[in-house]
C-alpha cells in the first residue's frame, strides 16, 4: 500500500480517536484558531512541533524551514511574524532547532549540486566562519555541528528582537531559543526572556 494511502487512514484513525478525545476539538477549530505561541522551527522531519511539546490543533503558529532561519530580507519569514504579532499577538515566540540538523552540516561543507539550499544556508556558513576557533575545539563534525546548531539558535533569537516589526510592535512577546536533542526526545533551553525559567532537561 502506498505511503499516501496510509497517511489518509491514518487521517480517519486521528479524526475519530480525536473526537472520541476531546468532542469540542473540531468545533473550536472550526470558529478560527488563537495560537498564543509562534514556533519557527526546522524543517526536518523528526522534529514536529505539536508532537514533541505534547500540544493540540490550534495551539502553535508553525513556521518551519531548513535550520530554523529567519532573515528581515525574507518576505516569507517576515510575513509570518508580522501575522503573529500584529494579528494573533502571540505572547511567545519560540525558535527551535535540533542537533544532528542536516542543514547545518550543509553549511559547514559547503554543499555541491544544491544552490537554492547553499544560497538559503548561507548565513550559517559565515556563522561558522565567525564562530570559527570556538568550533575548532571540537573533535568532530558532528560536535562542530552541534555546537553551530546551538549557535545558530541563539542567532537566529537576537534577529527577532531586533527586527523593525518585534521592535515595533505595540508589546513586547516573550522570545526563547530552544534546541532539540533527537537522542533522547528532549528540549534544551539555549536562552529565553523569561529568565526564571530552568532548563528541565
Amino acid at each position: 500500500m502506498k505511503q499516501t494511502k496510509h497517511m489518509l487512514l491514518g487521517n480517519v484513525a486521528w479524526s475519530i480517536e480525536s473526537t472520541m478525545n476531546n468532542p469540542a476539538l473540531f468545533d473550536g477549530l472550526r470558529r478560527g484558531q488563537d495560537p498564543k505561541v509562534l514556533w519557527i522551527g526546522c524543517s526536518d522531519s523528526r522534529v514536529p512541533a505539536e508532537i514533541i511539546t505534547k500540544r493540540a490543533p490550534g495551539d502553535l503558529f508553525v513556521y518551519r524551514n531548513i535550520a530554523n532561519l529567519v532573515s528581515g530580507s525574507d518576505d516569507s519569514s517576515t510575513s509570518v511574524l508580522e501575522y503573529a504579532i500584529q494579528f494573533l499577538k502571540v505572547d511567545d515566540i519560540i525558535v527551535c532547532g535540533h542537533y544532528g540538523c542536516d542543514g547545518v552540516k550543509a553549511a559547514l561543507l559547503a554543499p555541491s549540486g544544491l544552490p537554492h539550499v547553499a544560497r538559503r544556508i548561507s548565513p550559517i556558513s559565515a556563522l561558522a566562519i565567525e564562530h570559527g576557533r570556538e568550533l575548532s575545539r571540537y573533535r568532530t563534525g558532528d560536535e562542530q555541528a552541534n555546537r553551530l546548531a546551538e549557535l545558530n539558535v541563539i542567532e537566529q533569537v537576537d534577529a527577532i528582537r531586533s527586527h523593525p516589526i518585534v521592535r515595533n510592535a505595540s508589546y513586547q512577546p516573550a522570545i526563547h531559543g530552544w534546541i532539540f536533542r533527537v537522542h533522547d526526545g528532549r528540549i534544551k533551553v539555549l536562552t529565553s526572556d523569561e529568565h526564571h525559567l530552568e532548563n528541565v532537561a
